[in-house]
């Protein structure tokens, strides 16, 4: 006779198990990929001459070293001026890629999403040989404007993906019923569209930014003269271990940190309002 109560059937132990060791995988794994900024940042404020670790004192010479001297200063300068100009240009781009993909019915569609995607698959070095056989031809070879074109090709890719989720959540018929209702195509992207997509569209420039900031195969290859940041560092491990590069590494290492915690709330709040208009 039932007695009107249901017992849940007891956790087989192979379950539990198996998620104890997919958690302890997990966790390995991430440590794994910690373990380089375990190493950095505690020598980067050593007071040795060289790479010692672990740290056989405490010292900020390093971190001096870099503020102190006018190159680092300036390939600084230069890496944020050409992130800030391809991401920008990468989200223009982007985004409009990405709204005629995510509403488009055109044949060869797929065909143009998945070029678009190609960057992001392809070896940096193919692209980079490319864009140099091609800024080469039409003379943007070791111009500022090719190295902010090359690395705007590396950053509408991750615009178009993260875009098109955006566009592709937000519900079209109320794109349909402002037109309806007498609204121009652009009043309608510019009252209702834009700001439901803007923290996707900030996520995506952080992304782009982050991209841009980091890249240092193409900058070899179309950069010229133009240092950046990683290119220099690349060039100082070239011809010498300096210890001012474990200084840079940290602060680049708590920039990005920054910037992908912010692209996370973002994509966040991109989400909720994907629910609330989806």
């Amino acid at each position: 006779m039932s007695t009107g109560t249901h017992q849940a059937p007891p956790r087989r132990r192979d379950g539990w198990l198996g998620d104890r060791l997919l958690t302890l995988y997990g966790t390995l794994v991430l440590l794994f990929l910690f373990l380089p900024i375990v190493v950095v940042v505690p020598m980067s404020f050593s007071d040795a001459s060289s790479l010692t670790f672990p740290p056989t004192g405490f010292s900020l010479r390093w971190y001096d070293s870099f503020f102190q001297d006018p190159r680092w200063l300036a390939a600084m300068r230069t890496s944020l001026l050409v992130a800030l100009l391809s991401s920008l240009l990468a989200l223009l781009l982007g985004s409009v890629a990405a709204y005629g993909l995510a509403r488009g019915r055109f044949r060869g569609r797929n065909l143009v999403d998945a070029n678009f995607m190609a960057p992001m698959i392809v070896p940096p070095v193919i692209t980079a040989v490319a864009l140099y056989i091609v800024f080469a031809r039409v003379g943007l070879l070791g111009t500022l404007p090719g190295l902010v074109l090359g690395h705007t090709v590396l950053g509408v890719p991750y615009v178009v993906l993260i875009m098109s989720v955006a566009i592709r959540s937000f519900d079209v018929r109320i794109e349909q019923v402002s037109l309806t209702l007498g609204a121009s195509w652009f009043t309608m992207f510019r009252r209702v569209l834009l700001p439901n997509l803007l923290p996707s569209a900030f996520a995506a420039w952080i992304f782009a930014f982050i991209t841009s900031f980091d890249e240092v195969i193409i900058t070899l290859f179309v950069g010229g003269a133009h240092n950046t940041i990683p290119k220099r560092m690349f060039n100082e491990l070239v011809l010498q271990i300096n210890p001012t590069i474990t200084a840079i590494a940290t602060l680049l290492i708590a920039f990005s940190l920054v910037l992908l915690v912010l692209f996370a709330l973002l994509m966040r709040r991109a989400e909720l309002i994907g629910r609330k208009t989806g």
